[in-house]
């Protein structure tokens, strides 16, 4: 069983629940799904770009990822309806709590000047949006072998009924949320 599954199963939910008065075992919030997305706005014209960025959202998530396709033609970005432009990955159960873990742990202290996640990304239904700027901070990427260097977008969505029983959930998962800055006069 991955340590964060265990670890809301045994203690986060039971926290949650009282924190919230939440007496119906099935209104605690949890963990629906992570969604991670890169978008390959180039790979127009250079299809190694989106295999690379595959090849890395493979590694990363331990599981084939979902290539994309332009839903609409914008002649500005030389963009075709149908064109191939980036790639999605959607984690469920055992492996979205393994991957929570990773990013919480080993991923997100890896970045340079890390004060803390943003505590205000959330979309105002219990979902958190956050991007990174690289893919080499998680350690199944050889930064070495790594040509280009590619942005994510990580979705996490929970079952919370607002932001801030998401936030504490997310909290009490391990989420470095940013403290607010203190007025040092």
């Amino acid at each position: 069983m991955a340590r964060l599954l265990e670890q809301y199963s045994t203690t986060i939910a039971t926290a949650m629940a009282t924190k919230f008065n939440l007496t119906n075992k099935m209104s605690i919030p949890k963990l629906e799904k992570i969604v991670i997305n890169m978008g390959v706005g180039r790979a127009t014209q250079d299809k190694a770009l989106l295999e690379s960025a595959v090849e890395s959202l493979a590694r990363i998530s331990g599981q084939k990822p979902l290539i994309t396709r332009a839903k609409v033609s914008v002649s500005g970005f030389r963009l075709r309806e149908g064109n191939e432009i980036g790639c999605k990955v959607t984690l469920r159960g055992k492996r979205m709590y393994e991957f929570l873990d990773r990013l919480v742990a080993i991923a997100l202290p890896r970045i340079r000047d890390f004060r803390g996640v943003n505590p205000n990304s959330f979309d105002g239904h219990g979902n958190y949006t956050l991007g990174l700027a690289e893919q080499v901070v998680f350690p199944e990427i050889d930064a070495d072998r790594l040509q280009h260097t590619q942005g994510m977008d990580i979705t996490i969505v929970t079952t919370a009924q607002n932001d801030d029983q998401a936030r504490e959930l997310l909290r009490q998962l391990g989420m470095p949320f940013r403290q607010p800055q203190q007025d040092s006069r």
